[in-house]
C-alpha cells in the first residue's frame, strides 16, 4: 500500500463523492480549482479502493479549494481559540478578516465565513471516509483480513470530523456509509446524544479491529481511536470510560513525553514520543502538503526570516499571565494570576518556562533569535505574543523561507499528543474522585519535563534563565483534595497545550463558558480596547448551521 505522505502528492479528490481536483503549482491558482469530475461506486475499481482511503486521510489538510478556507476552517482549531481568553485575532487590524473578529468579541452570525469554512470542510471529509469505506468492502484486491482494519481506520476518521462538528455546531445532519442519498439528510433527524453514541459506537468498534502498530507513519492505530474516544468521554462527562481508554494509550508503552518542550517544534521528532495523532506535512514538493493550517499565523519577523508572515493568532495577556509562577514554583490557582501582567523581559516575578517556548516576548529568544517590535505586526492593536509552536528555527533545513513562504516547513502537527492524553486520564480520575495521588503524579510528570527543559545549551534557543525567572515545581501531596487537583488539571492544560486549539472547547464542556467570557472580555479591555461592549451569551456557544447550507438544503436544515 502507498504510504499517506506520498500519495499526498498525487490526486486530492474533492467533492462529496470523491471529485477530482488537479494540483497545480501555483498557491493562488488553487483558488481557482474546480471539480473536473466524480466517481461513482460502480467506476471505483480495486487501486482506487486505495486511493480513496489515502484521499480521506489527506482531508486533515482541510485545503480543498483554496488557502483561505485552510486558513479559517483548519483542523487544528486555532480559530475557535480566538473565542477563548486565551487568544487574539492578529493580523493588521479588526477589518482583516472580520468574520473572525466577529468571533472574538462573541459577535456570533449565520453568515460567518469561519462555520461555512468549517461546515463544508468537515462534510467534505466525512463523505470521503464514506466513500473510501463502500470501496474497500468492494474491492477484490484488498484481503477479507485486511478490510475490518482498513474500514476502522475510516470509522475512526470519520469519528474525529463528526466530533469536530458536535464541538462547533448544535446541530448537524449525520450519515454514514450506507445512505444513499445525504444531500437528503436533515439537520434534525438525530439527537446529539444519538449522533455522540453514534461516535463512540465508531471509535469503540475501531479500537478493537485495529492493529496496534501501523507500518506506515500516519495512518491510525488502535490507540488513535482510544484517544479520540477518551476526549469525546471527557466533552459527555463519560469519566469511567475516559480514564479507561486513555489509560490504553499510557500502557501501551508506545508514546513518552517530549525530553525538552522544544522537541514537539523540531521535524527531526515527527511521529515520535508524544505523537499519539499528527498530521503529516512537508515542504518538499507541491503546495498541498504545506501547513496551511497554520501559515496565516506566522511571526512578521524583522529580516523577513520565514518567507512573510501575516502575524495572526497571537495569545492574550490573560494568557500569558496564567504563566507565572509564585514562591513555590506553582500556577495561582485562586483567580489572582490575572491581577499582575506580565509584560516582555522586565517581568521580574517567577514565570514557568513553557510561556517562552510557547510564545514571543519582546526582549527574550525566537529559535535562537532575538524577539523585539519588529517582529509583531501591529503591536499597538494586538500586542506582542505571536505563537511559537508551529515554527521551526528559520535556518533549519526543514525549513526553506526562500521558497515556502509563511514559515511552512516538514514539522508535522499534533491533533493529539501524549500529554494531553495524560491530562485527560488525571482528569477523569479527579472528576470521580478516585486515585487523586495517581492524577497528582500524571500532572507532576508534565511539570517535571517543563523544568528539566530550562537548558540554554538545548538550540534553537527559546528559554534564557539569565533574562526569566524560570520556576515550576511539582504538586504536593499536603492540599491536593478533589476541588484543588480540579483547579490544578485544569490550569495544566491551559499552560501545557496553549495555542494548541484547545482552550475554547475545554471551557465548554466544563460549563463555564459563559461567565469565563464575560469577566476575560471586561479584564482584556483594558489591554485591547475593542473589547469594550463584547458579551457572550449562552445561546451563542454554538455555532449556528451557516446561512447559506441552510439555503442551499431547503427546509432540511430548517
Amino acid at each position: 500500500m502507498k504510504t499517506y505522505k506520498s500519495i499526498i502528492k498525487s490526486l486530492l479528490l474533492s467533492a462529496a463523492l470523491g471529485a477530482v481536483a488537479v494540483p497545480l503549482a501555483s498557491c493562488d491558482d488553487m483558488l481557482d480549482t474546480k471539480p473536473q469530475g466524480s466517481f461513482t461506486d460502480e467506476q471505483i475499481g480495486d487501486e482506487e479502493a486505495v486511493d480513496m482511503m489515502t484521499s480521506a486521510y489527506a482531508s486533515l489538510l482541510c485545503h480543498f479549494f483554496g488557502n483561505n478556507e485552510s486558513f479559517a476552517g483548519p483542523i487544528n482549531n486555532w480559530v475557535f481559540d480566538v473565542r477563548s481568553d486565551d487568544a487574539l485575532k492578529g493580523g493588521d487590524g479588526v477589518t482583516m478578516e472580520s468574520y473572525m473578529h466577529q468571533l472574538e468579541v462573541g459577535n456570533v452570525q449565520s453568515d460567518n465565513d469561519v462555520a461555512n469554512f468549517k461546515w463544508r470542510n468537515n462534510f467534505y471529509s466525512i463523505s470521503r471516509c464514506n466513500t473510501a469505506i463502500r470501496a474497500i468492502r468492494n474491492s477484490s484486491a484488498i484481503s477479507e483480513e485486511n478490510k475490518p482494519s482498513f474500514i476502522a481506520e475510516m470509522k475512526t476518521l470519520r469519528a474525529y470530523f463528526y466530533f469536530d462538528m458536535y464541538r462547533i455546531f448544535q446541530k448537524f445532519p449525520y450519515f454514514d456509509e450506507n445512505v444513499v442519498d445525504p444531500s437528503a439528510c436533515r439537520a434534525d433527524q438525530y439527537t446529539r446524544d444519538q449522533i455522540i453514541e453514534f461516535i463512540k459506537e465508531d471509535l469503540r468498534d475501531s479500537y478493537d479491529k485495529l492493529p496496534a502498530k501501523q507500518k506506515q507513519v500516519g495512518r491510525f492505530n488502535r490507540y488513535v481511536a482510544a484517544a479520540i474516544l477518551a476526549r469525546v468521554d471527557l466533552f459527555t462527562s463519560s469519566w469511567a470510560e475516559a480514564e479507561q481508554y486513555a489509560d490504553y494509550v499510557i500502557k501501551s508503552g508506545q508514546y513518552s513525553l517530549y525530553p525538552n518542550f522544544l522537541d514537539m517544534s523540531k521535524p527531526e521528532y515527527n511521529n515520535q514520543y508524544e505523537a499519539v495523532l499528527s498530521i503529516q506535512f512537508s515542504s518538499a514538493n507541491s503546495p498541498e502538503q504545506y501547513n496551511f493550517n497554520n501559515c496565516l499565523n506566522c511571526t512578521w519577523s524583522e529580516g523577513n526570516l520565514y518567507g512573510n508572515g501575516d502575524d495572526f493568532y497571537l495569545a492574550s495577556q490573560n494568557l500569558v499571565n496564567a504563566f507565572r509562577t509564585d514562591e513555590n514554583g506553582l500556577p495561582f490557582l485562586d483567580g489572582s494570576f490575572n491581577d499582575e501582567n506580565i509584560d516582555g523581559a522586565d517581568y521580574a516575578g517567577n514565570v514557568d518556562p513553557r510561556l517562552d517556548f510557547t510564545l514571543g516576548r519582546i526582549g527574550m529568544p525566537w529559535r535562537g533569535h532575538m524577539y523585539n517590535e519588529h517582529w509583531c505586526r501591529n503591536l499597538e492593536l494586538y500586542g506582542q505574543y505571536s505563537g511559537k509552536k508551529p515554527y521551526t528555527a528559520p535556518e533549519s533545513p526543514y525549513c526553506q523561507p526562500g521558497i515556502v513562504p509563511w514559515g511552512a516547513s516538514s514539522l508535522n502537527w499534533s491533533l493529539i499528543r501524549y500529554a494531553d492524553v495524560m491530562l485527560m486520564k488525571a482528569e477523569a480520575l479527579i472528576e470521580q474522585n478516585k486515585n487523586l495521588d495517581e492524577a497528582r503524579e500524571l500532572i507532576n510528570q508534565i511539570r517535571r519535563r517543563a523544568n528539566n527543559s530550562i537548558d540554554p545549551s538545548y538550540t534553537p534557543v527559546d528559554c534564557n534563565p539569565n533574562l526569566a525567572n524560570y520556576l515550576v515545581r511539582e504538586y504536593p501531596a499536603a492540599g491536593w483534595n478533589q476541588e484543588y487537583a480540579r483547579r490544578a488539571v485544569r490550569m495544566e492544560r491551559r499552560i501545557e497545550l496553549a495555542m494548541e486549539g484547545h482552550r475554547w472547547f475545554d471551557l465548554v464542556r466544563w460549563g463555564i463558558v459563559v461567565p469565563t467570557m464575560n469577566a476575560y472580555y471586561n479584564s482584556e479591555a483594558k489591554v485591547h480596547p475593542y473589547y469594550n461592549g463584547a458579551n457572550l451569551t449562552e445561546d451563542e456557544v454554538y455555532l449556528p448551521i451557516p446561512i447559506n447550507q441552510v439555503d442551499n438544503a431547503g427546509d432540511l436544515y430548517k
